[in-house]
């Protein structure tokens, strides 16, 4: 079931012409659901808006942010799965035209699955990372967006399945480290908390603004935007991972150094704590 063009219907090919499957012509956005609220809607909203204006598409005069909410719950309540969800709201050009398309008018597809928790919860299990370095992440604007050409992404989790690697980092064409496949990356080294800055090519999180924000509360703690290198990460405290859905992902080996997870302790707490206050 999925909600297409603000209609509920079976999931059926609407393929053969579709400009986000043969192109990659499509951006797209994956919020949490929770009791039968979105998190952080303002920001998913406002970055869906500024993603389909970077690739010059039309924004429709009712995709409103009222709109893309009430869309995104009247699926997820048809699916009775509003207390917990994952939804993934993908926007793409219409049908028509080669690379050159015949309109720049759009249709939109949501898709939502149950979670099993509401608030986040710290996975502290087992979590070894490496690079990956068979492709790079280019240092432009279209790579701060969430489009549907995630070639990279799907390569690098190939690649850390067949090494077995709980995920990669990935670098960008001046060889310094960006994010994670599913993730913006946070390091810690002594009092400082460091995560790339989007000029370098890492996606514009959502969590990322959010553990941002919430880092900067914290006493004692420098929060800051630096540019890291594949050997500053060896010499780190503490490396997570943060987005929408997981929340905050400590890693826990990357190569032969293995890490603490202090400060991701404590940002989980105040992040259900600031959800629980909204």
């Amino acid at each position: 079931m999925i909600n297409f063009n603000g209609n509920i219907a079976t999931e059926e090919n609407i393929l053969t012409q579709n400009r986000a499957f043969l192109y990659g012509d499509g951006v797209f956005e994956t919020v949490k659901i929770i009791n039968n609220k979105i998190l952080f809607l303002e920001d998913h909203y406002f970055r869906l808006m500024a993603s389909m204006r970077v690739v010059r598409m039309e924004i429709p005069m009712n995709f409103t942010m009222e709109y893309f909410e009430e869309q995104v719950l009247k699926l997820v309540q048809e699916k009775n799965i509003s207390a917990s969800a994952r939804a993934r709201i993908t926007v793409f050009r219409n049908d028509g035209g080669l690379y050159l398309p015949k309109s720049n008018e759009v249709s939109f597809l949501i898709h939502a699955t149950p979670l099993d928790n509401t608030l986040y919860a710290l996975n502290l299990s087992e979590y070894e990372v490496d690079l990956y370095k068979d492709f790079y992440v280019t240092k432009q604007l279209l790579s701060s967006i969430k489009t549907t050409n995630k070639m990279i992404n799907v390569t690098g989790s190939i690649f850390a399945h067949e090494n077995g690697l709980a995920n990669c980092l990935l670098v960008n064409d001046t060889k310094n480290v960006v994010e994670a496949l599913q993730g913006n990356l946070f390091m810690v080294t002594g009092k400082k908390l460091i995560t790339p800055p989007v000029s370098e090519g890492c996606l514009n999180g959502i969590m990322r603004k959010q553990i941002l924000a919430l880092a900067k509360k914290v006493e004692g703690i420098e929060v800051t935007e630096e540019i890291i290198s594949p050997f500053e990460l060896q010499k780190a405290d503490e490396l997570f991972l943060t987005n929408v859905i997981t929340g905050i992902q400590p890693i826990t080996k990357y190569r032969k150094k293995e890490f603490t997870s202090n400060l991701a302790h404590l940002l989980v707490q105040k992040l259900n704590e600031s959800i629980s206050e909204n």
